[in-house]
Formats: structure tokens, C-alpha cells, sequence
């Protein structure tokens, strides 16, 4: 899929379509913050990358990076042979969600408050 190729969504016509299309990309749990972390660190190999987004799983992470493959947001190159080594980046559809990562990062900011630690009261 090339930058230039329209995404397939389900419910075209529709005067919110574009809102629920773009939230069904982004929507998903590590979508926004792969995104989010190759705006910031720029290319990563898959464990630069792992690192970067502590949490996910090798197989969620694989699956995010594909999926997100296949909707032209994210390139996969392979950088060396021996030993195989491959980097992600962001396409240019993908660094275009940059101001949704960035009014996402914001609006959390202003709105949200850290969960308690643990055995600490609520």
C-alpha cells in the first residue's frame, strides 16, 4: 500500500465515518503508542522498539506492527542479513497522525491523573 492509496473503511457515505475510521486505526490498545514512539525515536529495530513501548508482548507488538503495515502507516526494512536485523518506521500517512498522537498526549495530560500505586489508598 503506497501513501497514496485511500484506506478501506466499512462505513463510507456516512458524515461521522471519517471520526470512526480513524479511531478504529488508532483506537487499538499499542496502535497509538508504536505510533507515538517512532514519532519520537524515529526508525527502531523491533526490540529498540519493545523497549520503547513498555508493556506490550513480542507477539502483540509483531501483530500491532503488521496490522499497522498494512494500512501504509508503518515501512519494515530488513537493515542486515547477518544477523537479521529489521527497522520500522513511519510512512508519511503515518507521520501525518502526529498532531493526533500530540492532541492525544495533550488532552491526557490536561484530563487524566495517574493511577494510585499499589497499596497505597484510593
Amino acid at each position: 500500500m503506497s501513501d497514496d492509496d485511500p484506506i478501506e473503511i466499512w462505513c463510507a457515505g456516512e458524515e461521522w465515518c471519517a471520526v470512526t475510521a480513524t479511531a478504529s486505526l488508532i483506537g487499538k490498545k499499542w496502535h497509538p503508542v508504536i505510533v507515538d514512539r517512532l514519532l519520537e525515536e524515529g526508525p527502531l529495530g523491533f526490540n529498540a522498539l519493545k523497549d520503547a513501548v513498555d508493556g506490550v508482548s513480542s507477539k502483540v507488538l509483531s501483530d500491532s506492527l503488521e496490522d499497522l503495515e498494512e494500512r501504509g502507516i508503518v515501512t519494515r526494512s530488513v537493515v542486515s542479513e547477518k544477523p537479521f536485523r529489521v527497522e520500522y518506521a513511519l510512512t508519511e500517512r503515518g507521520e501525518e497522525l502526529a498532531p493526533v498522537i500530540e492532541a492525544m498526549r495533550e488532552w491526557g495530560r490536561d484530563h487524566l491523573v495517574p493511577a494510585p500505586d499499589e497499596g497505597s489508598p484510593a
